[in-house]
């Protein structure tokens, strides 16, 4: 170690070293007390005790001064010593993402195969498959929003809940998806998420007022809105829940139509993109240059780095380790 380590030489946790003097003063007197005849010199005759004690000489001493200085050893170390730094790169919170898939009835219409409901999912699988740094959260919504994961870097597991999200399994009906945007805000809250790309999978929604005035909160809690349309301006009949479709009063079925004018508003009050879901790759593509690009602000820089202190308190564990065994003897303690 140079003069200048030693110059640099100081304790990262220095109120650990408060701990060391009490523990000497301990074992100075317990040691004393051990090597003496103790509390039995009061009641036994001194010509009779050295006849009574189990062993004599030097090796009825404990060795407290060995407990001493295993206790200071590890005080030291949790002291934390350091004296020189240490560069490691610039890190920030990723960019979350926050899935928004609906499993209204719509959603089973099969205008894109096999049907809008497993077409969102496989584009979920792609989003899932790019998140690298990014937590990934999932809602879905019908009449009520639900979660279905919340904001975890545990993409394996979000990807195994989503073979069995179809529009069936919804306990209410409905296209809401103002509490949908909702919850994708209370998500945020909880890990106090300060940047997200909220992408909702949608066929269209019966409450664009309230989603427009949810999705304008999330732009201004940090969040952009962006929405993928899954299906087709041509639509496709709309199915019952006995396999049939869905008939009007003169007995025609009834079609789902992709409502691309209203969710090009919805993703515009986000601040977000509106993609149509066979361009799905293009919006994953998108999201993930702006992870990486220095201009957003929310990347990871691997070409700064800052310098920390080296805790060195990590080079005292080889002898704290072999002192440590030795107080373990029989008799010793």
């Amino acid at each position: 170690m140079d003069l200048s380590a030693l110059r640099m030489f100081h304790f990262l946790h220095p109120l650990w070293l408060l701990a060391v003097p009490p523990f000497w003063v301990l074992a100075a007197w317990l040691g004393r007390r051990a090597g003496g005849d103790g509390a039995w010199s009061g009641v036994i005759d001194a010509a009779l005790l050295p006849a009574l004690r189990l062993q004599a000489g030097k090796g009825t001493r404990s060795p407290w001064w060995l407990l001493a200085l295993a206790w200071t050893l590890a005080a030291l170390a949790l002291a934390g010593m350091t004296w020189q730094r240490a560069p490691s790169a610039a890190y920030r919170a990723p960019i979350d993402w926050i899935l928004v898939l609906d499993l209204s009835p719509s959603m089973a219409a099969a205008d894109v195969p096999p049907d809008r409901a497993a077409r969102a999912r496989y584009a979920i699988a792609d989003f899932l498959n790019a998140a690298k740094d990014e937590r990934v959260a999932l809602v879905v919504f019908a009449g009520e929003a639900h979660t279905v994961a919340p904001l975890t870097t545990d993409v394996a597991t979000i990807r195994a809940l989503l073979p069995p999200l179809v529009p069936s399994i919804m306990p209410e009906s409905g296209d809401q998806l103002g509490p949908a945007l909702n919850e994708a805000s209370r998500l945020m809250r909880t890990v106090a998420s300060r940047r997200a790309q909220v992408v909702v999978f949608t066929d269209g929604v019966s409450d664009p007022a309230n989603a427009l005035r949810a999705a304008q909160r999330l732009r201004q809690q940090g969040a952009l809105v962006n929405v993928i349309g899954v299906g087709t301006t041509s639509g496709a009949p709309l199915p019952d829940a006995q396999g049939g479709f869905v008939q009007d009063a003169q007995g025609r079925s009834v079609l789902s139509r992709l409502a691309v004018d209203q969710l090009e508003h919805i993703a515009a009050a986000g601040g977000g993109y509106y993609t149509p879901v066979s361009e799905a790759g293009a919006l994953v593509a998108r999201l993930q240059a702006l992870s990486a690009s220095p201009a957003s602000g929310q990347q990871i820089n691997t070409h700064q780095h800052v310098n920390a202190w080296q805790n060195g308190g990590i080079w005292l564990l080889p002898p704290l380790l072999l002192v440590v065994p030795l107080l373990a003897r029989r008799g010793w303690l």
